[in-house]
């Protein structure tokens, strides 16, 4: 079984493949976006990340005629009432532009006090068939957001990105290394919910 995942992202397709292989699902051809015909990517203008992960995996699937996978991802803070949610790459205005993101959030939420600090990484993976199958997954990574970025590994909002999970030790994300974020991380969490549906698809 040939699975599509709506992205070019290294980490995303290893991630996957590691998951398959340590719950021993065989069969399944992991395929990357530039390994199929080119097709024109979806706009992600959907209000959740659930939104936006089922158009990306709608369109992959309905493009290609394949088994696609799709994800969406970002910062949710308790205090903003979930914000920046689907707006986390394109926070400031401008995509993708880590630092002016991380900036706005920072001055955001300066006078909020330590115990008003909780926020969590959210990702919703979508699973797709040609036949119209529809799968979700949520997964959700608790922590607190910091005063100021700490660490240089990762993206996005990894330096503000306290979690509560004892393995990291009152590190930020943005100081664990790759192997331990990937264990630990919400987009891990959602995939591995989704890891039965994709051995009763290759059965």
């Amino acid at each position: 079984m040939q699975l599509l995942v709506a992205s070019n992202n290294v980490k995303k397709l290893a991630e996957l493949e590691k998951m398959l292989i340590d719950a021993a699902v065989t069969g399944v051809d992991i395929l990357p976006l530039s390994a199929v015909h080119a097709y024109s990517e979806p706009i992600e203008d959907g209000r959740t990340f659930a939104d936006n992960a089922l158009i990306k995996a709608r369109a992959g699937a309905s493009a290609t005629g394949l088994i696609t996978i799709a994800d969406d991802s970002g910062l949710a803070v308790d205090e903003l009432n979930g914000m920046p949610g689907v707006l986390s790459a394109r926070w400031s205005g401008h995509h993708g532009d880590d630092a002016a993101n991380n900036a706005l959030l920072l001055a955001q939420m300066a006078h909020v006090p330590d115990e008003r600090r909780a926020c969590a990484f959210v990702s919703v993976c979508a699973l797709v068939t040609p036949s119209g199958q529809e799968f979700l997954a949520e997964g959700r990574w608790d922590g607190h957001l910091l005063r100021e970025p700490i660490g240089a590994n990762g993206f996005g909002y990894d330096p503000l990105f306290l979690p509560a999970d004892d393995i990291a030790a009152g590190r930020s994300s943005a100081q664990l290394s790759p192997s331990e974020k990937n264990s630990l991380s919400h987009r891990a969490k959602a995939l591995a919910q989704l890891v039965e549906v994709i051995r009763n698809l290759a059965d």
